[in-house]
């Protein structure tokens, strides 16, 4: 039986346009490094992510600790918001904003392809 998180913890936003979705730039790419992140006031990791030859190489802070260790995320391709521009976390610039299902406050399950793909290529 799978979870169930309980609809009035994540009430829906408002209607958007399509042409508001289409303006978020989301892609794939794969960590080609990952490191804790003590600094950070919530547990996090640091990554560095590929995301192919247009976009190039890009950092993010995520707050993905419950799941997941720095050498267990190397290699594997996350999906990520590649147009949100920075901020700044703990004096660390986090470029992209990575995306996960979160049945919990505090647990974040990473959004993937379920098959292996091309960094860069877009999710619409």
């Amino acid at each position: 039986m799978l979870p169930t998180t309980p609809a009035d913890e994540h009430p829906p936003l408002p209607e958007r346009t399509p042409a508001d979705f289409f303006a978020v730039d989301i892609r794939v790419g794969t960590v080609l490094a990952a490191e804790p992140f003590p600094e950070a006031r919530k547990p996090a990791i640091k990554l560095t992510i590929d995301f192919g030859p247009a976009l190039g190489v890009r950092r993010s802070s995520a707050q993905i600790t419950t799941h997941y260790t720095p050498a267990a995320l190397v290699g594997r391709q996350v999906v990520a918001v590649t147009n949100i521009g920075t901020r700044r976390v703990a004096g660390f610039v986090s470029e992209v904003l990575v995306l996960g299902a979160m049945p919990g406050p505090t647990e974040v399950v990473l959004l993937a392809p379920a098959h292996p793909v091309a960094n860069g290529t877009k999710i619409g």
